[in-house]
């Protein structure tokens, strides 16, 4: 009989069991930093907290938190790993680093025990997805430095699958290849799809759903929570579509995926990370229960490379569900609302380019799903200018209509006034994993 949870002692432990664990892993943790990370000795000791002091989870809030922007410090100031570094350089097995799309990179190195436990979180969450042995899939993802190249095909092959290392561009020959070494599923973003199809039908003459693929696994972006969107790369392609590998490149690879019975994100984390939230304005804790909202806050349990004490990702997290999941998976159920830096207000209204997003995919074919706010002051806003891919069938007499009703929809569904802009398909700038820039800000 299959087994449906690839490792049932993390995934299914109950609630109990898991503060308990959590207890004795972040004091080992705490220990560990305290003895070997100069940057957090020097950050404990401006806060004048002592070790001592930290027994219990509820104790980390007496703690400083960590920003992205002071491990680009540290680095700069101690190249290349920074002084949060806190093993030995030469225990260090591998290195990425980030995209660096908001700021200067940052390198991440990772060792031995690092790795393993992150490719065995990863692993959960694909397998979670539908991922078995029989599976070939090819992985869709840039393998320049990104945690998403390599790690997640080191991911993807710990559940057992065959993995095509194929990466970003060319994609004729990415379809030649699906066709001839009969692969059938496929490990990419989830608007890589859209434009795929058009190779599809254009070079080879063919429907998606020819090819054969049974199960993609998506993630890097968001649009599959919105079940229009989803359904559409399912009848196209005529495979799975799963929401499969969240995370935060900064601290763990992946560990958040859905499941078959419920297409929520479980938080498959356990024994790696501590999970919190905190109010991004007043910077408060926010308790983990059902219906909570927050900016969530990251502490490693076990790492050796860099680990990260109340880590800011600035994604804010809703709590969806906290009980046992049908699936007998116990992690908490949630989704990601947005980016707290990506937060708009206009008129005293909360904007996440989420919610825009969301509203787009239910006017597919008209428009393409791709979008940019265009900011060119700071806030506060009484309005958004939004520049909108129309769809490739729109005749110019038929743009007045369909800003009027992109405009109309915003406004029923987002509660503020946005002014469409309708350009043509494709002239939105991706990067070359098909992703655009959400906000645009020209000041």
């Amino acid at each position: 009989m299959e087994h449906t949870i690839f490792n049932p002692e993390m995934e299914s432990i109950s609630v109990p069991e898991l503060k308990k664990l959590e207890h004795a892993l972040l004091l080992d943790q705490i220990d560990y930093v305290y003895a070997n990370s100069r940057f957090y000795q020097d950050k404990f000791t401006a806060a004048k907290i002592e070790k001592a002091r930290i027994k219990d989870v509820q104790d980390l809030s007496l703690l400083p938190f960590t920003t992205k922007q002071e491990l680009r410090e540290s680095q700069k100031r101690m190249a290349p790993f920074g002084d949060f570094l806190a093993a030995p350089p030469a225990q260090v097995n591998r290195i990425h680093r980030t995209s660096g799309t908001t700021g200067s990179f940052i390198y991440t190195a990772l060792t031995k025990k690092d790795l393993d436990l992150t490719h065995n979180c990863g692993a959960r969450s694909f397998w979670a997805a539908g991922l078995r042995p029989h599976h070939r899939v090819v992985h869709c993802l840039n393998y320049c430095m990104w945690m998403g190249g390599y790690t997640d095909h080191a991911n993807l092959e710990t559940t057992g699958a065959a993995v095509i290392p194929f990466g970003v561009g060319n994609s004729k020959q990415l379809i030649q290849i699906i066709r001839d070494a009969g692969i059938n599923a496929i490990s990419s973003t989830p608007s890589y799809p859209n434009y795929l199809e058009k190779v599809v039908r254009t070079e080879f003459a063919m429907e998606p759903r020819e090819l054969g693929l049974e199960l993609g696994l998506f993630g890097g972006e968001p649009g599959l929570e919105n079940p229009v969107y989803r359904e559409r790369i399912e009848s196209t392609w005529g495979m799975k579509a799963q929401n499969a590998n969240y995370g935060v490149s900064d601290v763990l690879c992946n560990f958040a995926s859905v499941c078959p019975e419920n297409y929520k994100l479980h938080f498959l984390g356990q024994g790696a990370l501590l999970v919190q939230l905190i109010d991004p304005m007043t910077l408060e804790d926010i308790p983990v229960t059902d219906g909570a909202v927050g900016e969530m806050v990251l502490t490693h349990l076990q790492k050796q490379a860099q680990p990260l004490v109340r880590y800011r990702t600035s994604d804010l997290m809703e709590i969806l569900e906290t009980g046992p999941c049908k699936c007998g998976r116990t992690g908490f159920r949630f989704r990601i609302v947005g980016r707290a830096d990506d937060m708009l207000h206009v008129k005293g209204i909360n904007v996440f380019p989420n919610g825009i997003a969301r509203v787009l995919a239910d006017m597919f074919p008209d428009v393409t799903g791709e979008f940019q706010i265009i900011l060119d002051h700071p806030s506060p806003y009484t309005s958004l200018d939004i520049k909108v891919e129309h769809g490739p069938h729109i005749t110019p007499d038929q743009i007045p209509g369909l800003k009027a009703a992109i405009e109309s929809k915003i406004k029923e569904a987002l509660n503020f006034k946005g002014n469409v802009e309708l350009v043509v398909p494709d002239s939105i700038e991706r990067t070359r994993m098909g992703k655009a820039r959400r906000v645009i800000r020209k000041f």
